[in-house]
């Protein structure tokens, strides 16, 4: 028997958990967004996720696996024709929890969960503008570097020069210092 979720249920029991849940994501494919209590609307967003992405793929195997968890035949048909293609250039995020009011009956905090049904942001053509405009800033940028490249060589050898002198100032001083180190000891 698999081993139950800790802490607080929405329903009775685990079975009840998921006719609830199952019950949920049908309506918020249905209706594009549904009204519900903020606990029941965190648990729905990663389940309705996980359906949108394998609706996404459309393979017969996946349709099968989200028959089982939603089974009503009609909503799998819509969440897979008509809402997976539109969810297409997004890679998550599907869905979208906005807070209400609370309920007046009991002052339970309220939620609406709702399908994110816009583009994104980073298409693919604003992804070929992006590429295009990197590509001319780099060729403005590319003689710049040619001219500053220049000077940092001709630091280098400078620094290589002052090097090798101080080394053999160095190398100089050395022989000498065991001379004075033996004179001493005598």
């Amino acid at each position: 028997m698999p081993t139950p979720k800790k802490g607080a249920r929405l329903g009775g029991s685990a079975a009840n958990q998921k006719r609830i849940l199952s019950n949920l994501a049908a309506a918020l494919f249905e209706h594009g967004a549904i009204k519900t209590t903020d606990a029941k609307a965190k648990v729905l967003r990663p389940f309705a996720e996980k359906l949108i992405t394998k609706a996404k793929s459309g393979s017969v195997a996946d349709r099968r696996l989200v028959l089982k968890q939603v089974p009503q035949k009609d909503v799998v048909n819509y969440l897979f024709n008509e809402l997976a293609p539109k969810f297409e250039n997004r890679d998550g995020g599907y869905t979208r929890i906005v807070k209400l009011e609370n309920r007046s009956g009991d002052n339970a905090p309220m939620s609406q969960i709702s399908l994110v049904l816009e583009e994104t942001v980073t298409t693919e053509a604003t992804r070929a503008a992006r590429a295009a405009a990197s590509k001319q800033a780099e060729a403005t940028e590319a003689p710049a570097e040619e001219t500053t490249e220049a000077p940092e060589v001709e630091a280098d050898q400078a620094t290589d020069a002052q090097a090798a002198d101080e080394a053999t100032e160095a190398e100089a001083e050395s022989p000498e210092a065991p001379a004075e180190e033996k004179n001493e000891e005598k």
